[in-house]
């Protein structure tokens, strides 16, 4: 199977994020609980999540539930694509392709289920020691989305839990609690990690498109020796099982597209690597 093409994050990924997002995070779970000691346990929890767009919703709509339900988006929790491409026949041409029948299902839809990643104390109540969020669109476009995010971020670091919040999506208002990043941090994608020890300080990973995604420390009980999370390998795990190199053109822009410097690297690289044509003479 073909490997992910670049060197860190690849932002084409991003339209894929649902997909992603739950690999990511078993991905990690199952990355982290071999590394916990003694009464310690990574779990993944589910949460139902429901995305609304900033251009399609209000104040006043979100005040009530029965407005604004038109344009709610709902996402399966697991999709199998598959990727259609017109017969050609032995001249080139394209043929005509017989219509399939359709399977008849019900319309009405649950709300997308997403998952999220704790480390719980299992000899003081199932406390959450550390929350490790991948951060997703529901968290940073919807107004209602970011509003539940913020305050479940707040109430975790009342709670002294650890946050580990890794945002690896460029688009939407960014929320992480870290408030001040340094602007080599800022862009394209923020890792941050507050230390329930010390919640006045963050800990701010760099994050850049040319350079592979950091192995991150992650805070346990104060006793505790951290523990490693290798972002990089799990992403490109992520890719490579979920058969990206096979469905991924890269000739076409990402969504959302990439800009300025990061759209200029990003189309040299792919020129280096042989998957977007050179530029005519």
């Amino acid at each position: 199977m073909q490997k992910n093409p670049f060197p860190g994050m690849n932002p084409w990924l991003e339209s894929h994020w649902g997909d992603i997002h739950t690999r990511l995070t078993m991905y990690s779970s199952d990355h982290i609980q071999s590394q916990l000691p003694s009464g310690l346990r990574a779990r993944v929890e589910e949460y139902v999540g429901v995305e609304m767009d900033d251009a399609d919703a209000n104040v006043g709509d979100l005040e009530s539930e029965s407005q604004g339900l038109a344009d709610v988006r709902f996402s399966p929790d697991v999709r199998v694509i598959e990727r259609s491409r017109p017969k050609v026949n032995q001249e080139g041409a394209a043929v005509a392709i017989e219509v399939a029948e359709p399977v008849l299902v019900s319309r009405h839809l649950d709300p997308p289920t997403l998952h999220r990643l704790q480390i719980v104390d299992t000899g003081d109540g199932h406390r959450i020691v550390t929350a490790i969020e991948f951060l997703g669109p529901s968290n940073k476009l919807a107004w209602k989305g970011r509003s539940a995010y913020l305050k479940k971020q707040e109430l975790m670091l009342m709670a002294s839990v650890n946050l580990v919040e890794i945002d690896l999506i460029r688009s939407g208002q960014w929320v992480v609690a870290a408030a001040a990043v340094p602007r080599h941090c800022r862009e394209p994608y923020r890792i941050s990690v507050i230390r329930a020890t010390n919640p006045d300080l963050a800990e701010v990973y760099p994050a850049l498109i040319s350079q592979p995604l950091p192995t991150i420390r992650i805070p346990l009980r104060p006793n505790d020796k951290d523990v490693t999370l290798q972002l990089q390998s799990l992403l490109n795990m992520a890719y490579v099982n979920g058969r990206y190199g096979e469905d991924i053109d890269y000739r076409e822009p990402p969504k959302p597209p990439l800009v300025g410097k990061h759209a200029q690297w990003a189309d040299n690289w792919l020129r280096q690597q042989k998957l977007r044509p050179e530029p005519p003479q």
